[in-house]
């Protein structure tokens, strides 16, 4: 399958090379010293194809190479005449459907399957506009015309959950199977969840410290009940360069079995209890087949944290202490219901007498994620690592011992409970940006006036505690824009066009709601502040009528 390469002159004159003519484009570049000006001579599709939402597959039966300026060859439509040279026409594929709708609406008629190009090796230039679109989807590549999500979803769920995360940019896939970069936009949240948890375990008197991800496998063996519950998701590194290691060493699927030999070596007495401890890392959890990310990764980023107390009251105590902060994590962060619970005796942490837990309910695949867990070890783990103590009497006791844990799952949870079919919806107390202002540039408008003004509210909301940016961008317009700080699920975007100016007035769109309200400049900051609390709350109670949507209460075994 091949097809004609045009390169296109400064004068615009097109030459046209095929695999019989024997001419190669490097020989014509050279012979045409007028082709100099050809700022990019590499194969289009691969860069086109990817935004305008084709698979490789689908585009690999049209080639189509270009400059700044490029030419387009389309083949004719089904139905379609045969060529001047004979040749039987062949379906429109895919790219040139995709192409069409692209380039060719602005003179109401699309490239793709038009009569004037609809026999192969017919070519005719194409507008400026066209080239402009063209030159900039090759540069660009991901900035393409299908930038949005293409799946509705209560329609395509797993599609539209995998299209969210990676178009808003909060993930990006790795070469590692089940592994994924957490870029800024979804790492700030976690920022923001690790900031304010830590802040509330340091109140419980918590402190903060870090253990090895290597564990020794007499360690971890040594706790039967809970190195058989995490056996198929251990992760053992066997070599060190080109030697097989005497004995492997496992990276932590979870750190009782790294942190309780410490624990040992540090408790003696009643005096020093309660020991409170909990650490930032990630951990490697690596045995299975379906990964999705956020949810279910081979490496994810966790706090986890260990406490022993004298008494199993104590660390019941503790415990429900964590489990209320994880629904506050949920609830006064990511505006996310939960429901308070207990596993069962199946289900609960390999090793530990009870496992408390939030769960968060998903209406559109009708299941629950457990969101966070807070679990009491009763004495099993103190017995089997020698944790003892001596109390006030002098009698020699085993520590009660209580592990919790939240996770980058937690991110993942609220893009499934708040978004839609533009994208992200992002709770205003965590979003990377809270406000982006847009600026509506008209011909009649001074643009150092707009940018000015724009800059002002800047300021303004800045000194105001408000995370706010300004779309400055001129190669795109407002619409675009919009879409965009729509699919990234920014909360508020502010709208100053021509007559906000003249007004000193300006318009202030939600994103949860799509709610539209114009406000004068003096109290816009203020305004601003209400209108994400009270965003807010909304976007919790519209998540919590979801959810009471999908609950029925049943009294007897036959309902």
């Amino acid at each position: 399958r091949w097809c004609f390469l045009f390169a296109a002159r400064p004068d615009g004159r097109h030459f046209r090379m095929s695999p019989s003519s024997g001419v190669g484009f490097r020989g014509v570049l050279q012979a045409m010293p007028s082709l100099s000006r050809l700022r990019r001579v590499q194969p289009l599709v691969p860069r086109v194809a990817a935004p305008l939402g084709l698979s490789s597959r689908q585009s690999s039966s049209s080639r189509v190479v270009g400059s700044g300026s490029p030419a387009l060859m389309t083949h004719p439509p089904a139905g379609g005449s045969s060529s001047s040279d004979g040749r039987a026409p062949r379906q429109t594929t895919a790219l040139d459907a995709a192409l069409g709708r692209a380039f060719g609406r602005r003179s109401g008629s699309s490239l793709a399957g038009a009569a004037g190009y609809a026999r192969v090796g017919h070519v005719r230039r194409l507008p400026a506009h066209c080239g402009r679109r063209m030159a900039a989807a090759c540069a660009h590549g991901s900035e393409g015309d299908t930038k949005g999500i293409t799946v509705k979803k209560g329609e395509d769920f797993p599609h539209w959950y995998t299209q969210v995360i990676t178009k808003s940019e909060m993930i990006d896939y790795y070469d590692v199977s089940g592994c994924y970069i957490l870029r800024p936009w979804s790492f700030f949240l976690w920022e923001r969840i690790s900031g304010w948890f830590d802040a509330e375990l340091k109140k419980l008197g918590v402190q903060n410290a870090y253990f090895p991800m290597f564990v020794s496998q007499e360690v971890l063996e040594a706790e039967s009940k809970h190195v058989s519950g995490f056996a198929p998701e251990v992760a053992w590194v066997t070599r060190s360069g080109r030697s097989e290691l005497s004995r492997p060493i496992a990276i932590r699927p979870t750190s009782e079995t790294a942190m309780y030999p410490a624990f040992a070596k540090w408790i003696r007495s009643h005096r020093d209890l309660p020991l409170k401890l909990n650490q930032w890392t990630n951990v490697v959890r690596w045995e299975f087949s379906h990964p999705t990310p956020f949810l279910r990764t081979r490496e994810f980023l966790w706090q986890e944290g260990h406490t022993a107390h004298t008494s199993p009251e104590e660390a019941m105590d503790m415990v429900l202490k964590v489990l209320d902060l994880y629904a506050k994590v949920y609830e006064e962060l990511l505006a996310v219901p939960v429901i308070r619970g207990e596993k069962s005796e199946a289900e609960k942490f390999a090793g530990g007498d009870r496992t408390t837990t939030v769960e968060v309910y998903i209406p559109e695949t009708g299941r629950g994620v457990q969101a966070a867990t807070s679990h009491f070890l009763g004495s099993n783990f103190a017995r089997m690592f020698g944790i003892f103590f001596e109390d006030e009497v002098g009698e020699r006791r085993l520590v009660s011992q209580t592990s919790w844990g939240i996770s980058t799952r937690s991110l993942g949870v609220c893009v499934m409970v708040h978004g839609d079919d533009k994208g992200l919806v992002l709770p205003p107390r965590v979003a990377p940006t809270q406000v982006v202002v847009v600026p509506i540039p008209k011909d009649d408008v001074d643009p150092a006036s707009l940018d000015e003004c724009c800059a002002e509210l800047e300021r303004e909301l800045r000194d105001a505690g408000v995370r706010v940016e300004v779309d400055r961008r001129r190669n795109h317009r407002p619409g675009w824009k919009y879409n965009y700080w729509e699919l990234k699920g920014v909360p508020l975007r502010i709208e100053i066009g021509p007559r906000d100016l003249q007004r000193r007035s300006c318009r202030i769109v939600r994103r949860d709601t799509g709610a539209k309200t114009d406000r004068g400049r003096e109290d816009v900051a203020a305004f601003v502040g209400q209108e994400l609390e009270r965003m807010h709350a909304d976007m919790l109670q519209a998540a919590t009528v979801r959810r009471d949507a999908g609950i029925a209460r049943v009294t007897h075994w036959d309902e």
